[in-house]
């Protein structure tokens, strides 16, 4: 029997389907499709059953639906609300003049169009080289090429801003080199400035995508097409290329996202070139023009939200099964050694590329005035231990509560994700999910608009900041969790519950310690993302709640570099400390309950 019968064969009947030669699909019996269909009936009957008659997952349902709606939903309603609306009159004037070609209107939006394209497509082929390289080159330093991607997910998001300052900017080193030897001024301030330094903060993002995408991969594929006469260029476009490309697609969109979304790059390094961002947060704080920095907002989240939705749509569509339950051979592809040891060096190259960027913040942290005066110092660490150490002990105590509360609610949100029997559970999935795709602007000015008014004031508080943290970085919480708790047998759940467990004792005896992996994996990074926000929180931040990222971001706006590359040493230093404090802590836990 061919390969294709045995794929053509109907489980539900055990009759072979239509691509048999001389047979037609056989349907399945409507008496047993009407068993099926009353089956799941009841099945979500008692699921709702359960639900009514079990008052702590009834308040869980109500308390997630409620944070879904109050701090996601009406945020999002509220920026809308303020675009075409003026004092309760409906005014879209801005929108008028972006459709009416207004330069100071038009112009971000191409900008922010043109710079989030090139860096998506620019670290997606550097992404994908550098996974290709390691996955199925096998190149040498494997695991230090993975720790660079790594890097950005501990560090500032402007970073690389700083350094490319440090090197090209009006005293960088390079530019004061070629303008005293050569009499040209130049900087990188710009569009150049933009793409180099957002593909080196994003491109990380997409290696680690892509490199999930071709482990995927058998081998056994790529090498059944070399033993049939493929040479290794053409199995690479016919065979490889195909099979990644919905990796590839996501990538591309996961990079187009956040960079239309960055805010922390802009304000850095943007100089003449203005984007969406930076242009909506300069409206509300600068020009307290709220109407043009709403529209702004609302303008920049069409194509975010349409790339989001449009990536969800193409990996539920896509499906390219390799895995096949056969072992495989090998891992890695059998390729020349002139393209494994070029593409080994054109990996070595940017990854030698990004440390020295990284280094470069860590020796300018060291002098006095970065181009002025570069005499070694440590008056600039000693300034963030005293007058900065309170803003550094904000943003941990922000980050530590959003991450408790945070990981909570995410789990839990998973556990309702993929709970069958719950109705709209497929809405909530989605909008637990909105903020990954909402840029933090525009997040940032929705809780300004939604809570500065009777009868919920937060403005000032922490708890704004808190909670904009929770709504921003849950979503990993909940995608981490949602993977793991769909493959638990739902058997699990179901039998917990037949035996008297209400969700409460179900959850914290069997669905917790399962998910456990998961669950500390996502608070990890939502800690980390938390520590070094910057775009959200820019907007809701008091002075008395100001975090670290702020203060940094604020010296680089005065010049002192030196300082603030004192402060994202510091803040790398600490996020690393407490990631790897964590770790060891939770090893030793999870050593001991084996042993127990």
């Amino acid at each position: 029997m061919s390969g294709d019968a045995l794929l053509d064969i109907d489980p539900r009947s055990g009759l072979k389907g239509g691509n048999m030669r001389g047979q037609h699909s056989v349907a399945p019996s409507p008496f047993f499709s009407s068993m099926r269909g009353i089956s799941g009936t009841r099945h979500k009957l008692k699921e709702l059953w359960r639900i009514l008659h079990d008052p702590s997952l009834l308040s869980i349902l109500i308390v997630v639906v409620g944070f879904l709606g109050l701090f996601v939903v009406f945020p999002l309603v509220k920026v809308l609300q303020n675009s075409i609306f003026y004092k309760g009159t409906f005014i879209p004037q801005y929108f008028i003049e972006f459709f009416s070609g207004r330069p100071y209107v038009i112009r971000p939006f191409f900008n922010s169009l043109i710079v989030a394209s090139l860096v998506a497509v620019i670290s997606t082929i550097l992404g994908f080289i550098f996974a290709y390289a390691t996955v199925r080159a096998n190149i040498p330093g494997r695991r230090f090429f993975r720790g660079i991607g790594l890097l950005s997910t501990i560090s500032p998001p402007f970073i690389m801003a700083l350094a490319a300052i440090m090197l090209f900017g009006h005293n960088g080193i390079i530019t004061s080199f070629i303008r005293k030897n050569f009499g040209i001024s130049w900087n990188i301030y710009g569009l150049p400035g933009l793409i180099l330094t957002e593909t080196l903060a994003f491109f990380p993002m997409t290696f680690l995508t892509l490199e999930g995408v071709l482990e995927g991969i058998d081998p056994s594929l790529e090498e059944a097409a070399m033993d049939l006469g493929a040479s290794g260029l053409r199995t690479f476009f016919r065979v490889t290329l195909p099979l990644a490309s919905p990796g590839i697609a996501a990538a591309l969109l996961l990079a187009f996202i956040r960079s239309l979304e960055d805010f922390a790059n802009p304000i850095v390094i943007q100089g003449r070139f203005p984007v969406l961002t930076t242009q909506a947060y300069l409206a509300i704080t600068g020009m307290y023009n709220i109407p043009l920095g709403t529209t702004l907002s609302v303008i920049l989240l069409i194509p975010t939200l349409l790339a989001f939705l449009l990536q969800r749509y193409w990996l539920s569509r896509k499906s390219f099964i390799t895995i096949t339950g056969k072992a495989s051979a090998a891992r890695f592809v059998p390729i020349s050694p002139k393209v494994k040891w070029g593409l080994a060096g054109l990996v070595l190259f940017f990854s030698l590329l990004i440390l020295s960027f990284y280094g470069l913040v860590f020796l300018g942290s060291f002098t006095k005035l970065w181009g002025i005066d570069n005499t070694f110092t440590v008056n600039n660490y000693r300034y963030v231990f005293s007058t900065g150490v309170r803003y550094l002990s904000n943003s941990l105590k922000l980050a530590a509560i959003a991450t408790s509360i945070g990981g909570f609610l995410g789990i839990v949100i998973a556990y309702v994700v993929t709970k069958k029997g719950i109705i709209g559970r497929g809405l909530i999935d989605f909008l637990s999910m909105l903020n990954f795709a909402v840029p933090g602007i525009v997040i940032g000015i929705g809780y300004i608009l939604a809570f500065n008014t009777y009868p919920i004031i937060l403005t000032g508080t922490a708890s704004i900041v808190i909670l904009v943290l929770i709504s921003q970085r849950m979503p990993v919480v909940v995608r981490d969790s949602v993977a793991i708790l769909q493959q638990l047998d739902p058997a699990i759940d179901e039998a917990a519950a037949d035996l008297g467990a209400d969700f409460l004792q179900n959850f914290r005896r069997v669905i917790l310690p399962l998910a456990a992996p998961a669950l500390i994996a996502g608070m990890v990074y939502m800690f980390a993302a938390c520590m070094t926000s910057v775009s959200a929180v820019a907007m809701v931040a008091s002075s008395k709640w100001y975090p670290v990222t702020l203060a940094m971001l604020s010296q680089i706006d005065l010049g002192a570099l030196s300082v603030a590359a004192a402060y994202g040493t510091t803040i790398i230093a600490v996020v690393l400390g407490v990631i790897l404090i964590f770790d060891t802590t939770m090893r030793k836990i999870l050593a001991w309950r084996e042993k127990a």
